[in-house]
């Protein structure tokens, strides 16, 4: 587990930090494409949201591919191509434009977090899934950390060949998907027993520990665990949680200039609660595998995004709301690396694909309607109202999932 631990994981957490720096940099872009477009706020948060839709419509399709070709070929396939379409948003022109390219962007990364979550199940018993869903997710934070920093000296280089510092920003950021998605497709490994990278007795153990409990199914077992009221209520929780963290990340740029802070000083200072919440994250999912505990720590972390988006809204736009929102932002991104932990106690095999799919599905429709209620409700440079929104639906996902732990719907076969 120490060899599977060193190797996986760091890999799939450089992989998930490319997928956020391209899925979030249209964030920082706002900040001056918004303008050259003639974007009003509604229109913009319709392009950053619309991603989520696409999302949607195609991610169980990508995530039953994913189980029948393998994850080397699919993952890698997924990666080039978001990587082409996002550095096509440097070729929009207007609202229309940049509705498509949102669209299609959404299309092509359609099943990559769920497979992600999917082929950690295939090489971590139990035991260990929290911790490498950990390493992975802590990338999610930092994505978003790296797309602050890079924005500085991209939106820097407006001119430069004729082309604006938005321009520059997705045209640069697309190349490292493109890339590392080539070498994927020639170094990863689909299962422990195609790993020659291990013995064959550590690929016989870690076959047999992974398959413990999983069993397998057809259509009808893909469609109940769609289905099921397990993944009905994981999928509400996910999608409140979603709500909350798009509609500040997608946002918080726009915040903070709100706030009175020029280009550079936002670049900077968004970084900091995505640095805080990488840090916290980890914390949270150490404790959580260290007392072999799941419920509470996802309530927990709900109930602190909570009273830090309600906090940030009561201060209004101003340089201290960012101290609450660093706050938020811990919790918002500790309940990811704990909450994946639960449905593949819940459904394995086509199941699991299935189940995780949709249930992320689901969820990452919220990344549509959150930045949608905050950009609606904008006043100015006041997003208040918005936080305060957000704030209710973190609340909301914390009362779902007390419900879900009370109802004791965990670790039973789907």
């Amino acid at each position: 587990m120490r060899k599977v631990m060193w190797r996986l994981p760091p890999l799939m957490a450089l992989m998930f930090l490319i997928n956020q720096l391209d899925r979030v940099n249209v964030s920082f872009a706002a900040l001056t494409m918004n303008a050259d477009l003639g974007l009003s706020t509604t229109a913009y948060a319709w392009g950053a949201g619309i991603f989520f839709l696409a999302y949607f419509a195609f991610e169980v399709p990508s995530n039953l591919i994913l189980e029948r070709v393998g994850a080397r070929r699919w993952i890698a396939r997924i990666m080039i191509t978001w990587g082409i379409i996002s550095g096509a948003m440097a070729l929009v022109t207007g609202p229309t434009s940049f509705l498509i390219v949102r669209f299609l962007l959404g299309a092509a990364e359609a099943g990559f977090v769920p497979g992600l979550v999917l082929y950690i199940t295939y090489w971590f018993p139990p035991g260990y899934r929290a911790r490498a869903t950990a390493i992975f997710f802590f990338a999610a934070p930092m994505g978003n950390a790296v797309a602050g920093m890079l924005s500085v000296p991209l939106l820097a280089m407006n001119g430069v060949l004729g082309l604006t510092g938005w321009q520059w920003m997705f045209v640069v950021e697309a190349v490292p998907a493109v890339l590392l998605g080539f070498y994927i497709l020639r170094a990863l490994s689909d299962r422990p027993r195609d790993a020659k990278w291990l013995t064959v007795e550590e690929r016989t153990w870690l076959e047999g520990a992974v398959q413990t409990g999983r069993h397998h199914g057809g259509v009808w077992e893909q469609i109940r665990a769609i289905l099921n009221r397990r993944a009905g209520l994981l999928s509400l929780i996910y999608f409140t949680r979603n709500m909350a963290m798009y509609g500040v990340s997608l946002f918080l740029p726009l915040i903070l200039s709100g706030a009175g802070l020029t280009n550079t000083q936002v670049g900077f200072a968004a970084t900091i609660p995505f640095l805080t919440a990488a840090l916290g994250a980890v914390a949270w999912a150490w404790s959580s595998d260290r007392f072999n505990e799941r419920h509470w720590h996802v309530i927990a972390a709900m109930l602190l995004a909570a009273g830090g988006l309600t906090i940030s809204a009561f201060l209004g736009p101003s340089v201290w709301s960012l101290v609450a929102i660093s706050i938020a932002a811990i919790g918002l991104y500790a309940q990811a690396v704990v909450f994946w932990s639960l449905p593949p106690l819940m459904l394995s095999g086509m199941a699991a694909a299935a189940g995780i799919a949709a249930i992320n599905a689901t969820g990452n429709l919220g990344g549509f309607l959150g930045p949608y209620i905050v950009g609606a409700t904008a006043r100015g440079g006041d997003f208040s109202t918005g936080l305060y929104v957000m704030a209710g639906c973190a609340l909301l996902s914390a009362a779902l999932s007390l419900l879900l732990k009370y109802l004791k719907w965990d670790e039973k076969p789907a």
